[in-house]
């Protein structure tokens, strides 16, 4: 089954924040260096417009769990799990991500993903687009994934009884 994902308020503040901010300092420079008569703005244009496409590739769009997978979509690589790695699978109060320190991803420019750490739960790794609606899944290797699907009670649901064992 697929459980879609949607940006929080915040993440969609911060992704438009960055677009504007992103097309403002494209557009200027060419207007200033127009006047200036030297210099070359593509380096700029092109490091700011590769930033913006690989947070926009490696956001989750959505969660889909299969009979033996987990599968996280995202544009380009697909992160796929499966589920006989999977220790737990868990609703989480979003006080538990709370104050988590961003080690090594994205930090709200469409969504919130990669490394990230905190004194609860320990180093995590985030496919998430929001911070509230949080689901935590444990691997038997011990890695933990923050995942924010829709409707994360149905999501804990569905995967509990796909893990169910046969009578």
């Amino acid at each position: 089954m697929t459980y879609k994902t949607s940006l929080d308020n915040l993440a969609k503040t911060i992704t438009i924040g960055i677009t504007i901010l992103f097309a403002a300092i494209i557009v200027g420079q060419y207007s200033i260096i127009k006047n200036a008569g030297q210099a070359n703005p593509i380096y700029t244009t092109v490091a700011l417009l590769l930033i913006y496409f690989i947070a926009f590739a490696f956001r989750p769009i959505n969660y889909n769990v299969s009979d033996n997978k987990l599968i996280i979509h995202r544009l380009f690589f697909d992160v796929k799990i499966d589920r006989s790695q999977i220790k737990s699978v868990e609703l989480l109060d979003k006080e538990f991500i709370g104050w988590s320190i961003r080690t090594f991803g994205v930090g709200g420019l469409f969504g919130y993903y990669g490394k990230f750490s905190n004194s609860k739960i320990g180093s995590m790794t985030w496919y998430a687009t929001r911070k509230d609606k949080v689901v935590l899944v444990r691997t038997i290797n011990n890695k933990k994934i923050i995942l924010t699907p829709d409707e994360p009670q149905k999501f804990v649901a569905n995967f509990a009884l796909k893990n169910m064992p046969a009578h």
